[in-house]
């Protein structure tokens, strides 16, 4: 199910979200939303975020071979972090890959950025990573 709504940009950038957007994602006062704005497909993604929610900014460069993603993605489960958002491209074919993933450690064990990248680095597909705090 979709909803397709025009909004207007007022004079400071904002924009309102229509409230039937608002209560089919029970959006209220004070949540905060991931924005995820794409500078290639011109798309901006709203992504509304529990109260708790601790997000961290991936970017792995890794191998470019199939089931790179499943394995990251089901590492990344085995520890409770939720993957709020991924995009991944080709850099060089069946050579080197990039994933830019944004996700949320709230319900897992990591505390620090640092030790989600270390236990990254240790996956043997995985050739670099980068983790920064977002909230």
């Amino acid at each position: 199910m979709s909803i397709e709504e025009t909004v207007k940009v007022d004079s400071k950038g904002r924009v309102t979200i229509p409230s039937a957007i608002r209560e089919l994602f029970d959006i209220r006062e004070g949540m905060y939303l991931l924005i995820v704005a794409d500078r290639n497909s011109r798309e901006i993604k709203l992504v509304p975020l529990p109260v708790t929610a601790q997000l961290v900014k991936l970017r792995l460069i890794v191998e470019d071979r199939t089931g790179v993603l499943a394995d990251i993605t089901k590492f990344l489960a085995s520890k409770n972090v939720d993957i709020v958002s991924t995009k991944c491209i080709v850099l060089k074919r069946e050579e080197l890959g990039e994933c830019e993933m944004i996700v949320d450690i709230n319900r897992s064990s990591y505390i620090d950025v640092s030790s989600i990248e270390q236990d990254l680095q240790k996956l043997e597909p995985v050739k670099q990573v980068e983790a920064v705090k977002l909230m």
